[in-house]
Parts: structure tokens; sequence; C-alpha cells
């Protein structure tokens, strides 16, 4: 079975997705999709039975049209925020599971209509660190809602995890609803508004990083475990799909 990763490549921290994935599946094959153009990314993810959007470096603020919040940003990598964007609207359409991750919870938010805090130091007032500090991420808490898949997945409704963001949610997007979120209010989690009505694909997006955080940890391998799950599910109905057709 095959997941299709937006980044899984170029920087040391890439592998943690790699070791993450293959410690709830050691079965489980990692496209790359960085490399290809939007389009060519679109077509391999015909092939996969999921999608990872993964962490990264800032979101263009012209892509949720507040070009003006440019200053407050980082580097961009206006190739990568294309082809995210085309796979991500893509993987749902497909009604394929879909997973995002810090940046990948952010570009979920911005393809759907929502937009972001470009830069939580200089446009909130909280007392929580969400950055990494001397290149650690750093730690806090995180409350989880009721009745959520997140809270199905986690098994519980608070708890703590790793930040390294400077970018949030501003407004989420119409479609989203968010299942966890910080002392200071800043959404750590979201799903699908209805999910807990059936009848849409998974799509789960936290800020935090659960590839990097102890196994052990409730937000850590038990999302990449449930991901995994719902992704067989999709392959296993895709492959039932292509033998009667």
């Amino acid at each position: 079975m095959k997941i299709a990763l937006s980044k899984a490549s170029g920087s040391s921290s890439s592998q943690n997705y790699h070791n993450w994935f293959k410690k709830a599946d050691d079965t489980v094959e990692i496209v790359d999709l960085i490399s290809y153009s939007p389009e060519e990314a679109v077509e391999l993810l015909r092939d996969c039975a999921g999608l990872v959007l993964t962490g990264g470096n800032d979101v263009d603020p012209a892509n949720y049209d507040q070009p003006e919040k440019t200053p407050l940003c980082g580097e961009f990598d206006t190739h990568r925020d294309a082809l995210e964007l085309a796979v991500a609207k893509a993987a749902v359409e497909m009604r394929m599971p879909v997973l995002g991750i810090c940046r990948g919870l952010q570009m979920l938010n911005v393809a759907f209509g929502g937009t972001l805090i470009a830069d939580i130091p200089s446009q909130t007032v909280t007392d929580i660190e969400h950055r990494q500090v001397e290149r650690r991420d750093s730690l806090h808490p995180v409350s989880i809602e009721g009745g959520s898949v997140l809270k199905r997945i986690t098994k519980t409704l608070d708890g703590e995890i790793n930040s390294a963001h400077h970018q949030a949610i501003e407004r989420i997007a119409p479609v989203f609803t968010a299942v966890a979120t910080a002392p200071d209010g800043i959404i750590e989690a979201i799903e699908w508004g209805d999910a807990t009505l059936g009848g849409k694909p998974f799509l789960l997006a936290v800020q935090w990083h659960p590839e990097r955080m102890s196994y052990d940890s409730p937000f850590s391998l038990p999302i990449a475990e449930h991901f995994l799950f719902e992704c067989s599910a999709y392959y296993n109905l895709f492959q039932r799909s292509l033998a009667s057709s």
C-alpha cells in the first residue's frame, strides 16, 4: 500500500516521517511528491491510498488573499504551495484519507477557504511559546473536543504536545471544525465539521509534529496507526472497485 507525502525529503527531519509510518506498518510504501509538478503529483496520487501534507516553511499569504502579511513571514516555496493546494483538493475529490501535520494543517485550512495568523508573536498576545527555542521543539498543553474523531484516536481530552510553528489558523475554513486548542486559543487540530455524522472521507490535521514525539504519547503513534487503518480501508475499496469494473 502506497501513501503520498507532499514532501518527504530534503532535510534531516524528513526521515522522521518514514520512521513513524514504518513503526505503524513496516509494509507501507512512501511516495514523495515534492519533485513533481502539481499535475504530475495529482496523477501519482491516484495510485496511492492516502495523502499526508507534511511540515515545512511558511505558506505564502497571497494564497489566502492577504499579501500585506508577507513581511511577517519567512521564506516561501511557491512550487510546494501550488503542489499542496492541488493534491489536497484532488485527494478530497477522490474521497481519499488525508492527514495534515503543522504546515499541512495550515495549507488545508487555506485550500478550503480559511486564513492564517502570519506570525503569532506579533499578531497575538500569548504567554505560550509555539516556536522552537534553540532548535528544540517547545512543549505546551492541549485540550481535545469530546466527541471528535481525534478524541476517539487519542482516547484522551488533554495532554502535552510539541510545538514548532509561528503561523496558525486565523479564520477556520467553513468546512472544518477545531477539535484541539492550546490554552491561549490557538487551534491545534481540525477535522470535518460534520465528521462524526459520517459520509465524509477521513481527514485530520494537527498543528504539532507527532512524527517526532515519543511514540508512547497518545498524540503520536495512534495517529499514524489510525491514518493507515483508514488508508487500508480506502485501498481495499479501490481494489474491489477495479476488480468489478
